[in-house]
């Protein structure tokens, strides 16, 4: 079978993925993309898509993807995985939301409270009816990002 996406390595890419490999020191899958892409590379073993698989415990799709990302996005992509195009779940809070949200924690808390709690603003954002449902650690990082996204605005 003819393949499509045929790896040639360059010295320098087959040094980098040896040692990155030798070293042991960074994520497994990338220990097992720069594995996989050594033995693939036409100008090495040439080892099949099936053949890889079965030596790393993976499966052919997985050996012909890798070969596809690093003819046509290089050894970086190759190496990573592959990221999301969009996240799994819609944001809870959208812009609106939070600014909602920052107006509510920088009003006077409720009658009988110091201060506002990060439940106290959880409880209250569902009572206004602004989501259906909230955690506390939610609102802490919408605060920490508009804390820094501040800081960050006035230095």
């Amino acid at each position: 079978m003819n393949k499509k996406y045929i790896v040639r390595l360059t010295a320098e890419e087959r040094v980098r993925l040896t040692k990155l490999v030798n070293k042991g020191q960074a994520a497994a899958y990338k220990i097992k993309h720069a594995n996989v892409l050594l033995k693939v590379d036409a100008d090495g073993p040439n080892w099949s898509d099936a053949q890889a698989a079965e030596a790393f415990s993976c499966a052919p799709r997985t050996v012909f993807t890798l070969r596809q990302r690093f003819v046509e996005q290089g050894l970086e992509a190759a190496l990573e995985r592959k990221r999301r195009e969009r996240p799994p779940r819609a944001p809870i809070l959208d812009s609106e939301k939070e600014t909602r949200l920052i107006q509510l924690a920088n009003s006077e808390p409720p009658p009988g409270h110091a201060r506002w709690t990060l439940r106290l603003l959880a409880a209250e954002l569902v009572a206004l009816k602004v989501v259906d449902s909230i955690s506390a650690p939610t609102v802490m990082r919408v605060l920490r990002k508009q804390a820094e996204t501040a800081s960050a605005g006035s230095g």
